[in-house]
C-alpha cells in the first residue's frame, strides 16, 4: 500500500514538484512520526483487513463536509501538533475509494441491464456531488494545508489543460450496404431515398458527419493550439451481441475512405472494444489485432462499447493487451465525474491493490447521457447549462475535459426521415463558449 498512498498524495498535490512536496505529507497515527512531516493525514479504519471490502467500509449518508467539500472518511478536525498540521479528514482513503471504483467492488450484485454499475446508484450521485471533481478538491485542500505549514505550493492555472473530442463510431453510415438499403426501403423513407443514399456520394450519407466534426476540431485547435486539443475516433472491429450491431467491414470502400480521412487529418484512432469484450475481456486482444491490421496503425487508446467496463479488475486485460490509455470512465446514465477527478490517473486495481501503467482519462460528458429519457432527459437549455457547469469545474481544477459525441447522433438535419435532435447544436455551442 505504501506505493499507492505515495502515488495518491502526489496525485493530489499535482505539478512538477509533487514528489518533493509529497515527502512532506505523512499518513500515520503514530505521534512519534509526526515531526517528520509538515502535514499528517490521520488514517481512518478503511484500509484495515477486517474493514476493507466489507459493507461497513462504504460511507453512510449524510456525509460530513470539510471546508464545504464532501468528506467520506474521518472528521473535519484540523489541529496543530507542535510544528505539524494534523488533519483528521482521511482524504487519502476517500480519494482511493473514488479513483479505484471501490464501491463497485463491494456491490457486485448492483448492475443494470447491460452489466454496468449505474451512476445513479453511486455514492457521488446519491450524496449529490457527481457534478464535482471531489478528489481534485481534496488536492486543493491539501495544498492549502501545506501552505499553512509554510510550504510554498502553487495552485494550478485555472484553465482546461486539454480538451478531448472523442467519437465512438458505432454506426459509421446510414445506408451504404444492401442490408441498409433493405432496412431503409421497408422501415425508413422508401426505396427511392434508400437508392440515393446507397449509390450517391458518401458525403450525402446522413451519418457521415466526420468532415463536420473535423472542421469543428480544427477550429478548436486554431483557437487553443494543437497541444491542448486532440480528436479520437474509436472504431469497432468485432462483436456478435445484438448490442454490437451494426457490424461494419473495415475493408469496405467507404471505410477505407473514412480511415484515409483520419490519416490526412491527423486523427487518433482508438479501439471501441465490443459489448462482447465487456462480458469477456480476453477478447480485447484479438479485437485490437484486427483493428491494427485493418488500419496499419499501432493502437493504444480504448473505450468500451456502451461504456460497459463491468468490473474494476477487468481493466487488467487492457494493460496486458498493450493499451496505454482508456477513455471509458464515465457513467452512461449521468454526466459528471465518475472517478472524482478530471485529471488522467493511473488505474489502481482495488482487488489486489496494484497500481498499473494504464492511464485513465475520465469521461466528463456523453451526449446521450444528457438527452435520453431513461438517463438525464434534459432539454437543450438545461443540458447546455449543466455542461457549462462541468466545464467550469474542470477549468478550476486545471484538468482535462473529455467529450463523447457519436457521429450518428448529429445526423445531418437535411436528411429526410432522419430524426434530429439538438446534439449537433450543443457540441458546436460548447466549443464556441468553453474557450
Amino acid at each position: 500500500m505504501e506505493k499507492i498512498i505515495s502515488y495518491i498524495v502526489k496525485f493530489l498535490i499535482g505539478g512538477e514538484k509533487a514528489g518533493t512536496f509529497g515527502s512532506l505529507v505523512g499518513y500515520t497515527d503514530d505521534e512519534s512520526k509526526f515531526s517528520r512531516y509538515k502535514v499528517v493525514i490521520l488514517p481512518s479504519p478503511f484500509f484495515k483487513e477486517n474493514v476493507y471490502g466489507e459493507a461497513e467500509s462504504i460511507p453512510k449518508l449524510p456525509l460530513n463536509t470539510i471546508q464545504g467539500v464532501p468528506l467520506l472518511f474521518g472528521t473535519p478536525q484540523v489541529e496543530w501538533f507542535r510544528e505539524t498540521l494534523v488533519v483528521h479528514a482521511d482524504i487519502i482513503a476517500a480519494s482511493y475509494f473514488l479513483l479505484t471504483r471501490y464501491e463497485e467492488l463491494c456491490k457486485r450484485n448492483e448492475r443494470d441491464a447491460y452489466g454496468r454499475f449505474a451512476g445513479k446508484s453511486s455514492l457521488p450521485y446519491r450524496a449529490g456531488f457527481i457534478h464535482r471533481p471531489v478528489v481534485d478538491e481534496y488536492g486543493k485542500l491539501l495544498r492549502e494545508w501545506l501552505r499553512h505549514a509554510h510550504v510554498d505550493v502553487a495552485e494550478p492555472k485555472p484553465e482546461i489543460s486539454k480538451i478531448w473530442l472523442t467519437h465512438d463510431v458505432d454506426a459509421p453510415f446510414y445506408c451504404r450496404t444492401l442490408r441498409n438499403f433493405a432496412r431503409v426501403s421497408i422501415k425508413g423513407e422508401g426505396w427511392r431515398h434508400a437508392l440515393n443514399y446507397l449509390t450517391g456520394p458518401l458525403e450525402q450519407d446522413p451519418y457521415y458527419t466526420f468532415p463536420w466534426l473535423l472542421k469543428l476540431s480544427n477550429s478548436l485547435k486554431n483557437t487553443i493550439g494543437n497541444e491542448r486539443s486532440e480528436t479520437v475516433f474509436f472504431f469497432k472491429s468485432s462483436g456478435s451481441s445484438p448490442e454490437d450491431k451494426p457490424k461494419y467491414n473495415l475493408y469496405s470502400r467507404d471505410m477505407r475512405k473514412l480511415l484515409a480521412l483520419c490519416a490526412s487529418e491527423n486523427v487518433t484512432v482508438g479501439l471501441h472494444s465490443s459489448f462482447d469484450a465487456g462480458k469477456t475481456p480476453s477478447l480485447i486482444t484479438s479485437e485490437l489485432e484486427l483493428l491494427e491490421k485493418a488500419t496499419g496503425r499501432t493502437i493504444r487508446y480504448n473505450r468500451h462499447h456502451y461504456l460497459a467496463s463491468r468490473e474494476p479488475e477487468d481493466m487488467d486485460w487492457l494493460e496486458r493487451t498493450g493499451i496505454t490509455d482508456d477513455f471509458t470512465m464515465g457513467y452512461a446514465d449521468v454526466a459528471g465525474f465518475r472517478l472524482g477527478t478530471c485529471h488522467p490517473v493511473h488505474w489502481i486495481n482495488p482487488e489486489n491493490k496494484r497500481i498499473s501503467s494504464l492511464l485513465l482519462h475520465p469521461l466528463t460528458i456523453m451526449e446521450c447521457s444528457l438527452s435520453e429519457r431513461q438517463y438525464m432527459n434534459l432539454a437543450y437549455n438545461e443540458a447546455f447549462a449543466y455542461c457549462r457547469q462541468l466545464a467550469e469545474q474542470v477549468a478550476q481544477a486545471g484538468g482535462e475535459l473529455v467529450l463523447l459525441w457519436h457521429n450518428d447522433s448529429i445526423a445531418k438535419n437535411e436528411a429526410p426521415g432522419i430524426s434530429t435532435n439538438w446534439q449537433r447544436k450543443l457540441l458546436a455551442s460548447l466549443i464556441r463558449n468553453i474557450f
